[in-house]
């Protein structure tokens, strides 16, 4: 875009003079939750061992973090009506490092999960007032590239966890991931301190006690309905009740937000168009990421018979191309629009998808790396253009609750999407007719699982074509 268009086009809502320095400590803070929300799972068969506890105990300092974030997310939008942006984000950075010198020093499986469950609150902070602020301090023709570095930190975090957390755990121990944590921690914290302004105005609104309860009743259970069928599947009693009350619970709570005055949350957003089009994109480009990344790592050990040391290697270069392709996507957005990355994305990620479905016990480690390359390729090239495209549709008074809603739908897709997944991936083994080969059932197993991302990905794809 030229300089006279840029001239002539909407401003920022907020002007800011340094927009990436006042992002640069929430995009540090979000790329730490998100690490943290991934890499302790390399960490777990260790930490089974030190604390002496079960799987299904040491599990839940994984399900309880994620339990947090889905109970603060959606009471973020109201955090922001009732104290400063700045003030919330500086909060937060200093709840991340309390907890994480929690967990690093925590004596007991009881102390690590209580700082696990105060490092979620930051998570669950920051990661939609990262949104709010950026639609905010950037004006239109830029936030596909605001989009997109906050895509960048979001995507490449989960895909280095694991190598990153393998790399401590073969040098150090369990404790120091938590360690690690800390000096990025302090540097966003002064980043924030320095550079970060207040961008939304505090209303004050009155505060809807039934809807807070429903809200965290509904959303943190149905966090732990998912999580819960990992373990037990979908057909377990505590999951189907878990679940059905969640879902229940659910519908009254967004029930009573559509005829509130003063909702939590404003879910009338999803009467923009743009918005909810570009909203469910970004759900179900986002669960397809985070099943693949959650799944392919067993799928490189039990079915391709790959070390576990060796596992976080091979992961890396999908890793590295996702951080890349998500650093530029934005930028396409605000050079022509999001129909056409979007299409392309989508299109790129059926062609990894396929390529996963033939892969056999005795396909080459290279074919597979390239076809996890091809999906890292298409999944963020569609994801910046949708969001930004979902988010432009909202103004000052709506941004908030619309990062608020996308970042708390996500992370429940995601978790969904996992759980989904790997139930999916338990069909196909246990259908299998093949070979009575652990290796050739998971790998028939893993096809399964592909076909689910694969129909996902092309409505997504012939919904938008077709908008």
């Amino acid at each position: 875009m030229s300089e006279n268009a840029q001239n002539g086009a909407a401003q920022a809502a907020v002007s800011v003079k340094h927009p990436f320095l006042a992002m640069f400590g929430m995009l540090i803070g979000g790329f730490v939750g998100m690490l943290s929300e991934t890499s302790l799972n390399i960490a777990l068969p260790n930490l089974m061992t030190q604390l002496h506890v079960s799987v299904g105990t040491v599990q839940w300092l994984v399900t309880g973090y994620m339990l947090v974030i889905g109970i603060v997310l959606p009471l973020s939008s109201l955090l922001t009506k009732w104290f400063s942006t700045r003030s919330l984000i500086i909060f937060a950075l200093c709840d991340f490092i309390v907890g994480a010198a929690i967990s690093a020093l925590a004596p007991s499986f009881t102390i690590l999960l209580i700082g696990r469950m105060i490092q979620g609150i930051a998570t669950g902070l920051i990661l939609p007032l990262m949104f709010t602020v950026a639609t905010l301090i950037y004006p239109p023709y830029k936030l596909g590239s605001a989009m997109g570095m906050i895509g960048l930190v979001i995507m490449f975090a989960p895909a280095i966890g694991p190598t990153l957390a393998g790399i401590v755990l073969g040098v150090l121990s369990g404790e120091w991931i938590f360690w690690l944590f800390i000096p990025f921690l302090l540097v966003a914290l002064f980043f924030a301190i320095r550079y970060l302004p207040n961008v939304a105005k505090l209303t004050k609104p009155k505060i809807d006690i039934l809807s807070i309860l429903l809200s965290t009743v509904g959303f943190g259970g149905l966090v732990v309905a998912v999580s819960m069928s990992t373990d037990y599947g979908w057909g377990s009693a505590n999951v189907l009740v878990t679940l059905i009350v969640a879902l229940i619970v659910l519908f009254f709570y967004i029930r009573r937000q559509l005829h509130s005055d003063a909702p939590i949350l404003n879910f009338h957003v999803y009467n923009r168009p743009q918005f909810r089009i570009g909203s469910i994109l970004v759900m179900l480009d986002f669960g397809i990421i985070l099943s693949s990344m959650y799944l392919l790592p067993m799928f490189w050990q039990n079915g391709l018979a790959i070390a576990v040391a060796l596992t976080g290697v091979v992961m890396l270069p999908g890793g590295v191309v996702n951080a890349v392709v998500s650093a530029f996507s934005g930028r396409l957005y605000d050079n022509g629009g999001a129909k056409k990355p979007a299409i392309l994305g989508f299109l790129i990620v059926i062609i990894g998808l396929a390529m996963l479905f033939f892969t056999t016990k005795n396909s080459a480690i290279w074919y597979v790396i390239l076809a996890h390359i091809v999906i890292m390729v298409g999944a963020p090239l569609a994801m910046s253009p949708t969001q930004t495209y979902g988010l432009n549709a909202l103004d000052q008074q709506t941004a908030g609750d619309g990062s608020t809603i996308m970042n708390t739908f996500q992370q429940i897709i995601g978790a969904v999407s996992t759980a989904v997944a790997t139930s999916l991936l338990g069909l196909g083994q246990a259908a299998s007719t093949a070979a009575n080969t652990s290796r050739t059932a998971f790998t028939n197993g893993g096809s399964l699982w592909v076909t689910i991302p694969t129909c996902i990905s092309s409505n997504c794809l012939r919904g938008f074509i077709y908008d």
